[in-house]
C-alpha cells in the first residue's frame, strides 16, 4: 500500500514562497524592471527588491535607474514621486489602497488658503504629500534633510512648514526658528507614541541606545524634558536610513528603535550581532504593510497598477523634489 507523505503546512508555505520569489525575479528580468521598498515594507518584499531604503533613498535611485519598469513598493505618494522624477518609466505600486494617513492630513485647497494668509513665505513640505501639494510647494524634504533645507533658506523669510507638526516642531526646536509656521497634520502611526514610553524602555534596557523618528509625537516633549534638566540622554534623532547609519556606526550592542517596526527587519538583518527591540510593537502602519509577494507579482505580471502624474502638475512638484534630492 502507496502511503501519502504529509508535507508540514510551514514548508508548504515556504515552497510557495519560493517560487512566488523565483518568478518575481523572473518577470523583473524580463521586463527590465527595478523593485525598491521602503524600510517599513514586511521582510518578504525587502528581501526580494533591489533597493530598500527611506524616501529620499528611494527617489534616488528611481531618479538614475536605467530600467524601463520601476515597482515601487511602499505608500502612494511615493510612487507618485518616482512618476514624477521618471516620466519615461512606467511606474507600478502593487496595491492602489496603499495610501498615507499623514499625506491625507492636508488637501490643495488647505494649502492654498494657508498660503494666501502668508503670501510671502516659503513652503516646505514633507515628501509624505500629494502631487499636487508638491506642485505649490518650494522645497520638498525628507525627515533626513528637512533640516538642511530649513537652515538654508535666508533667516529673514517666513515658512510654512506641513504636513507633519512633530518633524515640524523638532526642526523648529534645533534651529530657533520664530518665523516658522507649522501645520497641525500627523502620523497616525508615530503620533501614538507617548514620552512615557522611552521611559520605560530606557528604565527596562539602561545600555541601549534610543534611535528615534522626527514624527514621533513623544520627541519634543521628551527634549523639552531633559534640556530643563540639563541631563543627557543616549538619543539619536534620525531618519530611518540614518538610523541605519548609526547602527553600523555605533558600539552599542542594544537600541532601542522608536518608529514603525517594519525596519526592525533591515535593522537586524544587517547588524545580526546587535539587538534591536521596538519602542512599542504596535507601531505598525496597515499601509506599508498592504504589498505582498502575491501582489507584487502580479503587478509585474499583469502590468497594474500604473501610477501617473498629470504632466502640468508634475512639472511643478519636479522642481520641489528636486531641491530636495540636491540638498543631502
Amino acid at each position: 500500500m502507496l502511503q501519502t507523505k504529509i508535507i508540514p503546512s510551514a514548508l508548504t508555505d515556504q515552497l510557495k514562497q519560493d517560487q512566488l520569489v523565483k518568478e518575481i525575479r523572473a518577470l523583473a528580468k524580463k521586463r527590465n524592471a527595478v523593485i525598491l521598498a521602503h524600510n517599513y515594507q514586511i521582510p518578504e518584499i525587502q528581501d526580494v527588491a533591489d533597493f530598500v531604503g527611506d524616501s529620499l533613498g528611494l527617489s534616488q535611485q528611481a531618479h538614475k535607474t536605467s530600467a524601463d519598469v520601476i515597482a515601487f513598493c511602499g505608500v502612494h505618494f511615493m510612487a507618485e514621486t518616482a512618476a514624477i522624477l521618471c516620466p519615461d518609466k512606467r511606474v507600478l505600486i502593487p496595491d492602489l489602497k496603499a495610501g498615507c494617513s499623514l499625506a491625507e492630513s492636508i488637501n490643495i485647497d488647505q494649502l492654498r488658503a494657508w498660503k494666501a494668509e502668508h503670501p510671502n513665505a516659503i513652503v516646505v513640505s514633507y515628501v509624505n504629500t500629494t502631487a499636487e501639494i508638491k506642485a505649490e510647494t518650494d522645497y520638498c524634504c525628507t525627515s533626513g534633510n528637512a533640516l538642511k533645507i530649513v537652515q538654508s533658506i535666508p533667516a529673514d523669510k517666513e515658512i510654512l512648514f506641513l504636513p507633519d507638526q512633530f518633524l515640524g516642531s523638532w526642526v523648529q526646536k534645533m534651529t530657533g526658528r520664530k518665523n516658522m509656521h507649522i501645520w497641525m497634520g500627523e502620523c497616525h502611526v508615530h503620533s501614538a507614541v507617548p514620552p512615557s514610553k522611552i521611559d520605560e524602555k530606557l528604565k527596562e534596557y539602561p545600555e541601549a541606545e534610543l534611535l528615534i523618528h522626527p514624527e514621533c509625537g513623544c520627541l519634543t516633549p521628551y527634549l523639552d524634558r531633559v534640556i530643563r534638566q540639563n541631563g543627557t540622554c543616549p538619543l539619536k534623532v534620525a531618519s530611518t536610513e540614518g538610523m541605519m547609519k548609526q547602527a553600523h556606526a555605533s558600539s552599542a550592542k542594544q537600541f532601542v528603535v522608536a518608529t514603525e517596526i517594519g525596519i526592525l527587519h533591515r535593522l537586524k538583518k544587517e547588524n545580526p550581532e546587535k539587538e534591536f527591540l521596538p519602542i512599542d510593537n504596535e507601531m505598525s502602519c496597515k499601509y506599508m504593510k498592504m504589498i505582498t509577494l502575491e501582489n507584487l507579482h502580479n503587478a509585474l505580471k499583469n502590468d497594474e497598477f500604473h501610477v501617473t502624474v498629470p504632466e502640468e502638475i508634475a512639472k511643478k512638484a519636479k522642481l520641489s523634489i528636486d531641491r530636495m534630492i540636491s540638498i543631502v
